[in-house]
């Protein structure tokens, strides 16, 4: 059976209380596999010649209140082939540990610190996992943003020594999945690619136009001239007839309308602003 050849990083955010996966392998849909995250829980990557069972069985000693350090001991103890096995587990408070094999494919290792537990198998080198452990500690951003930019570094130092073929993005929330229905804050993969950290690096920055709320200082009062700023794009696009100038009820409902066609609707405002973000999505958006 093929192995997941694989780096990852699992982390926990308790600030703003996400806990995520980020992995790539040489190995088609990774994310099947390897990542399990449970929102106000933890998070275990599991890996190389990976146990799946350690996922749930993971999160669930972590639900009743088992340190990661134990949840891992408890794992391998009764998996005949724990040599074989490359696991990393953070909890909700950012309790992390790491665990490789002696049988792992070479180069082979992990750290965990402070919030993070990184590793991997059938690297290039060391270099690999220092580089997703150094990154993801001085990146800055979301959670998403710091565990693809670690990703992105760890390839950079050389990555997994058999190549690129599939990367995946979880992070659970409690109430941060669609609707607030479930904790599925972000869930991406990329299942067969040339280069899929890279494609998960630009479907996160869908996912997040569409889905995370605006940061403050990217609110922008409607004022006269931004209102004449959207009203020239809503004629542009066809959205209102040519001619028009003035920002009024018409203008809105337009605006409106059209973010709804373009799966906006998270980002409709009724308090006279409108975000950066949509602003520059219409400023960008073609027709025809």
């Amino acid at each position: 059976m093929p192995q997941p050849t694989t780096f990852s990083i699992v982390a926990a955010d308790p600030r703003t209380n996400e806990i995520g996966i980020a992995v790539q392998s040489k190995f088609l849909s990774v994310g099947a596999a390897v990542p399990w995250v449970e929102g106000a829980v933890g998070g275990v990557a599991t890996q190389a010649w990976a146990n799946t069972t350690f996922g749930p069985r993971g999160l669930r000693a972590l639900r009743d209140g088992a340190a990661p350090d134990d949840v891992l001991r408890a794992l391998l103890a009764d998996d005949p082939q724990a040599q074989d096995r490359q696991v990393g587990i953070v909890d909700a408070q950012g309790r992390a540990v790491t665990f490789t094999g002696e049988r792992c494919i070479g180069w082979a290792g992990g750290v965990a610190g402070d919030g993070f537990a990184a590793q991997g198998n059938c690297l290039a080198g060391a270099a690999v996992v220092d580089a997703l452990a150094a990154t993801f500690r001085g990146a800055r951003g979301t959670l998403s943003d710091r565990l693809v930019a670690a990703l992105a570094a760890a390839q950079r130092a050389g990555g997994d020594k058999r190549g690129q073929q599939s990367a995946a993005l979880v992070v659970a929330k409690p109430g941060g999945g669609y609707g607030g229905f479930n904790d599925r804050y972000v869930d991406l993969r990329v299942d067969d690619h040339a280069a899929p950290i890279d494609e998960l690096a630009r479907i996160l920055e869908l996912h997040k136009l569409y889905f995370f709320p605006p940061a403050p200082e990217d609110v922008l009062v409607v004022d006269d001239a931004l209102g004449r700023t959207l009203v020239r794009e809503l004629v542009r696009l066809g959205e209102l007839p040519a001619g028009a100038s003035a920002y009024d009820q018409r203008a809105r409902d337009a605006l409106v309308a059209l973010m709804h066609v373009e799966n906006l609707e998270n980002r409709v405002r009724d308090d006279g602003t409108i975000d950066r973000q949509t602003l520059d999505y219409l400023t960008a958006l073609r027709r025809g």
